[in-house]
């Protein structure tokens, strides 16, 4: 923990919510980020990542230092963001919908600019990320989207970073198998 956060922390517990923010601030962004992967939904993650902030506001006189305050963060926030997905009801996947009602019209257009082709591709991505189990969605998230490391995400996820290995590369293999067809599907003919 930096010297600035240990001071913001001091400040916090001796009552000042503006302290609160400065320690906040620089992670509130990605965090909603991550929450918005996780839970595949914005209002959901802005309503996880509130809950999140305010539980780390009230139990801050827990936190002790024994992993980065980010971390410490991010683990109340991810924890939150599973309970959330256990409480919500089934939702219908875009591909049920299809299939019961039929594909989606075609573009006829020939030529697609590379942002339209960039954006699809991102679309295609997070997609097949949604479709993998809950386990293998976060570490890939944490790891690849939010650019932790091996041993922060195994201390947000409470996991050895050996599982966090075994996870991405499952998780990784498992991303590799759903979007070589997704791609293949979508590419534009050549």
């Amino acid at each position: 923990m930096s010297q600035d956060e240990h001071d913001l922390i001091r400040s916090i517990l001796a009552g000042s919510s503006e302290a609160f923010e400065r320690l906040i601030s620089p992670y509130s962004d990605r965090l909603f980020n991550t929450l918005a992967h996780i839970l595949r939904n914005a209002e959901a993650a802005e309503d996880v990542l509130q809950d999140a902030l305010l539980q780390a506001f009230v139990k801050l006189n827990t936190y002790q230092g024994k992993s980065s305050f980010y971390t410490w963060l991010y683990r109340i926030a991810v924890n939150l963001a599973f309970s959330y997905r256990r409480r919500e009801r089934p939702t219908i996947s875009m591909d049920s919908q299809k299939r019961e009602h039929g594909e989606e019209p075609h573009s006829t257009l020939e030529a697609v600019d590379a942002e339209s082709l960039r954006m699809e591709r991102a679309e295609i991505l997070h997609l097949a990320i949604g479709e993998l189990t809950e386990e293998f969605r976060t570490v890939i998230i944490l790891r690849e989207i939010e650019g932790c490391d091996y041993e922060t995400i195994g201390d947000i996820l409470a996991i050895s970073p050996g599982t966090v290995r075994s996870r991405i590369h499952r998780g990784r293999l498992q991303l590799r198998e759903k979007l070589i067809p997704l791609f293949k599907q979508n590419s534009p003919a050549t």
